[in-house]
């Protein structure tokens, strides 16, 4: 880890630790909101998966890269460059949000971001993310493709379909399975012929490979490498991101399906904490730098709430609005 640190240098390795410093706090200021009972419907929330998101999409230039997900998209979102006031304002359902209120926290989206929404949809994303590379390839762009989905949607039928497509087309698009060891409430080797997914790949002719999605340094560096591979040679990639959700699938999940002592075994491969300490070693950051970034960022995710709290609920005339087409 500390070499990988050192490799990054200074400035990147801090921003890739405010990144993840940022989700963290977010998801925890959500998460307490929704407790209160100010956000409704449906939350995922992304804590302990940090470095996954901010590894790979830190490698991507969002002018002309792209990124879907799935439903647990707030920190894509945070990634991509959106801000936290209106991931918020889009998790309280009022006018400012993201989505204008009306999608919720499974439907972050930003046309100028480039985040092309997460999808309540379990796989839903992958044929949608397959169609945006396909743009890319016909329109002779240099963009890349970063698609997230759970290894709960890997065994859906639009994610086989996707690859084939993928594969034949030489499409520029990277299939990201964030592997964090539960589809909702099942340990996802009880459902699955292989437990490494990255073998899948072999089945559509691309190039698989596993990534240890607890290390922010080593996700930097794969897809990093991978993005200007692919740049240079168009082709589709199915990396499988081994990480672990410290919380239940949604708020609404207790978790019993898990022990405590293995809880607490990946609570010690907490991402964060990993890099800082790594970090340090390097005079890259000291104790009292890092508290202010963390005291800057929680004034941050609070002015988030204020003006969540602050901004109007959609008007009723929005009803339609963005739902039909007028003819």
């Amino acid at each position: 880890m500390n070499g990988r640190v050192k490799k990054l240098g200074k400035k990147l390795a801090t921003k890739l630790l405010h990144d993840m410093v940022l989700m963290r706090r977010f998801e925890e200021k959500a998460g307490q909101m929704y407790g209160l009972k100010k956000i409704g419907g449906f939350c995922h929330l992304y804590i302990g998966q940090e470095a996954s998101a901010a590894g790979s999409i830190g490698a991507l230039d969002m002018k002309k890269d792209y990124i879907l997900g799935a439903y647990r998209d707030h920190a894509y979102a945070l990634a991509a460059g959106m801000t936290p006031r209106e991931i918020m304002a889009e998790l309280y359902g009022k006018a400012t949000g993201c989505s204008k209120g009306k999608g919720g926290s499974m439907h972050m989206y930003s046309n100028e971001k480039h985040m092309f929404g997460g999808n309540g949809i379990v796989g839903g994303q992958i044929p949608v993310a397959t169609g945006v590379a396909l743009k890319i390839r016909y329109m002779e762009e240099d963009g890349v493709v970063i698609c997230y989905f759970g290894d709960g949607a890997i065994h859906q039928g639009a994610f086989h379909e996707s690859l084939n497509l993928a594969s034949i087309h030489k499409l520029p698009i990277i299939y990201v399975c964030e592997n964090n060891q539960y589809g909702m409430g099942t340990d996802f080797r009880r459902v699955s012929s292989v437990d490494d997914f990255s073998i899948m790949a072999a089945s559509y002719g691309m190039e698989g490979l596993q990534v240890n999605g607890m290390d922010v340094g080593e996700v930097y560096e794969t897809f990093s490498r991978t993005v200007d591979e692919i740049r240079h040679n168009p082709s589709p990639k199915l990396f499988e991101v081994k990480t672990y959700r410290y919380r239940g699938h949604s708020m609404s999940d207790p978790a019993k399906y898990r022990t405590k002592e293995e809880l607490e075994g990946y609570k010690n491969q907490d991402p964060i904490l990993i890099f800082l300490e790594a970090m340090k070693k390097e005079d890259f950051i000291t104790d009292s730098a890092y508290e202010k970034m963390d005291k800057d960022i929680k004034e941050i995710c609070e002015d988030a709430v204020a003006f969540a709290e602050d901004s109007p609920q959609p008007a009723l005339d929005e009803l339609y609005t963005d739902v039909f087409a007028q003819v």
